[in-house]
């Protein structure tokens, strides 16, 4: 089994000719698992803790062995609206909640959940339940690749 411990960079070139791993967002804040490769293999994560896996990561083993991560496509509600000021009070409402959010100036993204898409179709939001890849913010002290960034520089 192939010891995967750390991330080395995102969409490297030539990454793509690499074995993935896809995994939902619930799977890729977990710095423990194990996995299947797309070529078969078993592989485990022995990340450092609090380590976030984005789409196109690479990681790889002290060996040097070396796999991509892929979001994978998850039952996500998206938000739109044309009104950007709108499109901010639903980040803001979502984010009061402590909802992990995936922001654009487009569109605002989460797990899907039918109480929080009532309350922003209630607000004159569009929302569409829909099967994507899930991106959210990291957090003012969590980066991807798990480097913190406390108060204390």
């Amino acid at each position: 089994m192939i010891q995967l411990v750390h991330v080395v960079g995102n969409n490297l070139p030539g990454s793509e000719l690499l074995p993935s791993v896809e995994l939902p967002m619930d799977l890729r804040v977990r710095s423990r698992q194990r996995v299947v490769l797309t070529n078969g293999e078993n592989a485990g994560l022995f990340l450092v803790r609090g380590t976030l896996l984005r789409d196109g990561d690479i990681v790889a083993s002290r060996d040097g062995k070396r796999v991509r991560i892929v979001a994978a496509r998850e039952k996500v509600s998206t938000a739109r609206c044309s009104d950007p000021l709108m499109l901010a009070k639903a980040a803001y409402h979502l984010g009061n909640r402590h909802v992990p959010l995936q922001i654009t100036t487009d569109f605002v993204r989460y797990q899907h959940d039918h109480v929080l898409d009532d309350m922003l179709r209630q607000m004159g939001i569009e929302v569409n339940e829909e099967m994507a890849p899930f991106e959210p913010e990291a957090g003012a002290y969590l980066q991807s690749g798990g480097h913190s960034h406390g108060h204390a520089h």
